[in-house]
C-alpha cells in the first residue's frame, strides 16, 4: 500500500510539473530593433517575405500606438524603460551620455571603471549595469526561478545588451569594432565561454566586410524610399557619392575597419548569426525552466543617422532585417518548438525627418546650434554675474547651472541661483527653437501621471542625476551636427511612435489601436511568466493580448 502511495505522489508531482511548464514558454525572445517606426511595418510591407515581420504581425498580437511617454527619447533609456517597465525617473538612466554633477564629468550610461574587457584587451569592457537602479523583467525571471532561469543578452551595441541584461544575466555579450568579435567584461564572467570562442575563430565581421553592399532587389524599385543620390545623406570616407554599390573590402580601412560592419546590413547578419549561436551553445529552452535571449539590432540606428529614413540605404537594411527574423524565427522553430517560445519586437526610439529636408519643403523644422545658444548665453549671465561661470554643461535638452559659483552662503547664494534659473529660462524661450521650458523645481513637483509634453518632460526627468532646466524644441527642430541624416530625442510622436509585436506562446493573434506606452512590456511579460513585476515598474500589463 505504501509504495501505490509513493508511486502515486510521483505521479502527481510530475503531472504538476508537466502543467506548470506548459502554462509557461520553454523561452522568451526580446528584440529591440534600435531607431525604427511603426510606419516602416507599412512602408516597407511590399518588399516583406512572409516569415519575418509580416510572420510577426499576421500570427501575434500588435499594438498599432505605442509610444515611448517620456524624453529622451534615446538608446539608453530606451532599453532599460523596455526592461523595467519604468522611465528614467525611476531607473536613473536619463541618456547614453549625462554629465555627472558630483564627478563633474559626463558618463555613459554603461561606464564603471571598475570592470575591464574579456574577450580584446582594447575592448570597450569597462561596462557593467551599475548606474542602472531598478530590476528588469530579466532580473525578476532570475529571482523567481532562483537564478535556474538563463538570461542572455546580445548586441552591437554595450548599452543594448549590458540594460536588457539586467544585473543578473548569464551572459551579456556586445561587438568590439577593434578586434571584429563579441566582448563581456568582467562584471559578468572572467573568460568567454567556449561557444563564443568557437563562434568568435569563425571572423565572420571580417568575412562580411569583404564583400559589396549591394541593393537586395533592382535600385529602381525601391519606390518607397528618396532617390539614392541625395543631398540629406552623409557619406562614407572615400565615396563621393551616397549610392549603391558599396565596395566594403575598399572602403574599411578609411571608415575604422572592423567598425564599419555597424553601418552595414551585415551587422545585423553577425548579431543573428551569434544569437543562433548562442541558442545552442547555452541550451536555452531546453529545460524546465524558461529562459530569455535579449538581441538588440543596433545597425539601423547607424544607417539611419548617416544616411536618414527616406534613404535607399535604409529600406535596404530592413528588407535584409526582415531576412535575419524569417531565419531567426525558422532556429527557434527547429530548436525550441513552434508555439514554444514566445518572441516581442519593439525599437528603442523612432527617429525624425532630417531637418533641412523639411524646410526645404516649407515645413516648419531647423537646427538648434547648441554651440552658439551656449556661447551667447554664458556671455549674457556675465553681464548679472560677472567673473563666474554659471553653466557647468548643456546637454540632453538639459542646463546643469555649477552651483559652486554661487558661494557658501545659504540665503545668498539660494537668491542668486534662483535669479541665474530665471535669467536662464528667459533666455532660452525668447531662442528661437526653443518651445517649453521647466525648472527643476517645476519637475520636482509635477505630478508622474500628467499628460502633455510637462508630463513626459517629468517621467525621463530624475532629480538627483538630471539638470537644473530642461527644454523642448520646436516640433522639427533637432540638435544636429549637420543638414545630413537625422537624430532622434524629442517628445513628439515622429520619434515616440514605435512598434510592438508580441508571437508565440500565450499570445492571441489580433491588433489594437489603443494608446499603449513602452512601459506596457515588462509587466505584460510578467503576467504571462507568472512572476513579479519589476521593482520600479509603472506600465500595465496589456490586457486585450492576455485576456
Amino acid at each position: 500500500m505504501k509504495r501505490v502511495v509513493i508511486a502515486l505522489a510521483f505521479f502527481f508531482s510530475i503531472t504538476s510539473l508537466v502543467a506548470q511548464q506548459k502554462e509557461k514558454p520553454k523561452l522568451v525572445v526580446g528584440i529591440v530593433v534600435d531607431q525604427m517606426r511603426q510606419e516602416y511595418l507599412y512602408r516597407f510591407a511590399p518588399k516583406f517575405g512572409e516569415g519575418g515581420f509580416k510572420r510577426l504581425m499576421n500570427d501575434g498580437f500588435m499594438l498599432k500606438n505605442a509610444h515611448y511617454n517620456y524624453v529622451p527619447t534615446y538608446t539608453g533609456p530606451g532599453h532599460a524603460s523596455i526592461y523595467s517597465g519604468s522611465t528614467p525617473a525611476i531607473h536613473g538612466i536619463i541618456g547614453n551620455d549625462w554629465f555627472d554633477k558630483q564627478l563633474k564629468k559626463t558618463v555613459n550610461c554603461v561606464e564603471d571603471s571598475k570592470y575591464k574587457p574579456v574577450g580584446s584587451e582594447e575592448g570597450n569592457g569597462d561596462v557593467a549595469p551599475s548606474r542602472l537602479l531598478t530590476t528588469t523583467i530579466t532580473d525578476e525571471l532570475k529571482l523567481s526561478t532562483q537564478q535556474k532561469g538563463k538570461v542572455i543578452s546580445l548586441s552591437i551595441k554595450d548599452r543594448g545588451a549590458v540594460l536588457p541584461g539586467g544585473h543578473l544575466p548569464d551572459g551579456v555579450y556586445w561587438y568590439d569594432g577593434k578586434s571584429g568579435k563579441f566582448i563581456t567584461s568582467d562584471y559578468y564572467r572572467v573568460a568567454l565561454p567556449e561557444w563564443m570562442n568557437t563562434f568568435n575563430a569563425l571572423n565572420l565581421a571580417d568575412q562580411y566586410l569583404s564583400r559589396e553592399w549591394k541593393t537586395i532587389f533592382p535600385i529602381n524599385q525601391y519606390t518607397e524610399s528618396g532617390p539614392d543620390d541625395s543631398p540629406y545623406e552623409g557619406k562614407l570616407k572615400g565615396k563621393e557619392k551616397p549610392v549603391f554599390p558599396y565596395d566594403l573590402k575598399t572602403l574599411r580601412a578609411a571608415n575604422g575597419n572592423f567598425d564599419l560592419i555597424c553601418a552595414t546590413p551585415f551587422g545585423d547578419d553577425l548579431l543573428t548569426e551569434v544569437a543562433k549561436a548562442s541558442i545552442d551553445g547555452e541550451s536555452l529552452g531546453k529545460d524546465d525552466v524558461t529562459d530569455f535571449l535579449a538581441i538588440s539590432y543596433s545597425c539601423p540606428d547607424l544607417i539611419g543617422h548617416a544616411m536618414g529614413p527616406n534613404s535607399i540605404e535604409l529600406e535596404d537594411a530592413y528588407l535584409r532585417l526582415d531576412k535575419n527574423l524569417d531565419d531567426l524565427l525558422k532556429k527557434l522553430d527547429k530548436t525550441i518548438g513552434s508555439g514554444q517560445y514566445t518572441v516581442f519586437l519593439t525599437a528603442d526610439h523612432a527617429v525624425a525627418e532630417n531637418a533641412q529636408y523639411l524646410k526645404d519643403n516649407s515645413i516648419p523644422g531647423d537646427y538648434f546650434k547648441l554651440a552658439t545658444v551656449e556661447a551667447g548665453l554664458n556671455e549674457f549671465l556675465q553681464k548679472q554675474f560677472p567673473g563666474k561661470k554659471i553653466i557647468d554643461k548643456i546637454g540632453n535638452d538639459q542646463v546643469f547651472i555649477n552651483q559652486d559659483a554661487f558661494g557658501n552662503e545659504p540665503k545668498t547664494a539660494g537668491l542668486d541661483l534662483l535669479i541665474a534659473t530665471e535669467l536662464i529660462s528667459k533666455y532660452l524661450l525668447a531662442t528661437p527653437g526653443v518651445a517649453q521650458v521647466y525648472s527643476e523645481a517645476t519637475l520636482r513637483q509635477s505630478n508622474y501621471e500628467e499628460k502633455g509634453i510637462k508630463g513626459m518632460v517629468t517621467r525621463g526627468f530624475n532629480s538627483k542625476r538630471s539638470g537644473d532646466i530642461a527644454f523642448v524644441l520646436e516640433p522639427g527642430w533637432m540638435t544636429w551636427g549637420g543638414t545630413t541624416g537625422s537624430t532622434h530625442g524629442s517628445a513628439y510622436t515622429y520619434d515616440t511612435h514605435v512598434p510592438v509585436v508580441f508571437f508565440g506562446f500565450g499570445i492571441k493573434k489580433g491588433s489594437t489601436s489603443n494608446y499603449h506606452t513602452i512601459t506596457d512590456i515588462a509587466p505584460t511579460l510578467s503576467v504571462l511568466l507568472k512572476i513579479k513585476f519589476p521593482n520600479g515598474c509603472t506600465g500595465q500589463p496589456i490586457s486585450e493580448l492576455l485576456d
